[in-house]
């Protein structure tokens, strides 16, 4: 078999259609159907139940953005085997591999299954059963006899950067899922609190915790590593920010007060990846004073190919002393959630000892689940976290635990929406 490799450069289609809504032309017509539906159901119809079923699901998939149904079948339904999701898994990560995304999104005509199987080399017969269950899943648009167009999540799913998700959840997340059952019964049904024995060793019958499996130790994904790195970007993309006007007080909290002489430290982004959150700080605030740092591990400083040099890349390993004295800031951006409280408290006692008193403050960028009426997204992410990492999305009572057992104190936690990350505001006790 012939695998199509087409390459993202120079394409046209615009990233930012994976954070709008996927068919919101369907919008009239789909909220037609349902009210016919329901009044057939409420007049007595008994299978008019179904077309009402079919519709509201209909409609949630054509004004779901691209991401959130990424999210929502990476995170909240691949634990749910009666909704189909492991089926619809498996269809969605054949079809990146064959490059049928592509195909169909670079191109404003339709495709027809056999121009699509002699593209790619794969069988017409199966390609047929391929796409008639994405489009009954929304993710392609069948316009007549084996023929299809596409819509916002089929040109989201062309590009690299979110159909990563696919192999990423597949390679590391799936069988952790179904090991849960089995991990849990040997284990006297207890969280699980350490990562190397934990479903995801169980799921993927390996004896390494799960970022070692993603940086090399996988031979069935080997890309696993720069794919999960591409789920998290794409987790993030569209998501309200800390740092926008009406979310956190930057000038009031931050800036205002900081010192400014030129060797002085204004954040150090502590495990701060390829420096995303610095660079998007300096350029809502590029008046802000004082040094951006960013610190992580080697082999990911060495992956930025671009960097914008107000930001400066540091080696750290955030097990060790934070070399950093009192910058006006250590952020940390989803470094917690992948840690029991005994790691956690570790990495927050080597900030902890850098601090300045009443100078300094912890920004933690995470997701702070409510007591009642949580959202699917915190819920199925903390899911997640109990397979693959044996830690959690913590609670505001767990968040305020663990913060005041290392000498500090939660100033205040700050929200947008409750289905985005919050930021919790720390200072020394």
């Amino acid at each position: 078999m012939t695998r199509i490799d087409l390459k993202e450069n120079g394409q046209e289609i615009d990233p930012k259609v994976a954070v709008s809504p996927t068919a919101p032309h369907q919008l009239a017509d789909l909220l037609h159907e349902i009210q016919s539906h329901a009044n057939a159901f409420t007049n007595g119809d008994s299978l008019a139940r179904l077309e009402l079923v079919d519709s509201a699901r209909a409609l949630v998939r054509a004004m779901e953005t691209p991401q959130e149904a990424m999210l929502r079948a990476c995170w909240a339904e691949v634990r749910y085997i009666e909704q189909i999701q492991p089926s619809y898994f498996a269809v969605i990560e054949t079809c990146i591999d064959l490059g049928i995304f592509r195909l169909i999104a670079h191109t404003n005509e339709p495709k027809s299954v056999a121009d699509l199987a002699v593209a790619t080399g794969a069988s017409e017969e199966l390609l047929e059963r391929l796409l008639k269950h994405l489009a009954t899943m929304g993710a392609l648009v069948e316009t007549g006899l084996n023929e299809y167009t596409h819509n916002g999540l089929t040109k989201t799913l062309s590009l690299e950067r979110y159909s990563d998700a696919w192999p990423a959840i597949n390679g590391s997340t799936m069988g952790p899922v179904y090991a849960l059952p089995k991990w849990l019964k040997e284990n006297n049904y207890k969280s699980p609190t350490e990562g190397k024995d934990c479903p995801f060793t169980l799921g993927n019958k390996t004896e390494y915790p799960f970022f070692e499996y993603l940086n090399g130790k996988s031979t069935d994904y080997p890309k696993l590593g720069s794919q999960f790195n591409n789920l998290m970007s794409a987790y993030h993309q569209g998501r309200p920010s800390w740092m926008d006007e009406g979310f956190y007080p930057v000038e009031e909290k931050l800036i205002s007060g900081a010192k400014t002489g030129p060797e002085e430290v204004f954040i150090v982004d502590v495990g701060g990846n390829k420096g995303h959150d610095l660079e998007e700080f300096k350029s809502k605030w590029p008046n802000s004073p004082g040094r951006l740092i960013l610190q992580d591990q080697p082999h990911v400083l060495k992956e930025i190919t671009t960097l914008n040099r107000a930001v400066e890349p540091m080696v750290h390993d955030f097990y060790t002393p934070q070399p950093i004295k009192g910058a006006r800031a250590y952020f940390l951006h989803s470094i917690l959630h992948d840690w029991n409280d005994a790691i956690c408290q570790d990495i927050l006692s080597k900030i902890v000892s850098a601090m300045a008193p009443g100078y300094s403050k912890i920004l933690i960028n995470e997701n702070v689940v409510p007591d009642r009426g949580a959202h699917w997204q915190a819920t199925s992410l903390d899911f997640i976290m109990m397979v693959d990492l044996a830690a959690k999305e913590r609670t505001e009572k767990q968040w305020h635990s663990l913060i005041e057992s290392v000498g500090l104190k939660v100033t205040k936690i700050w929200t947008r929406i409750d289905s985005a990350e919050s930021l919790i505001e720390c200072d020394l006790a």
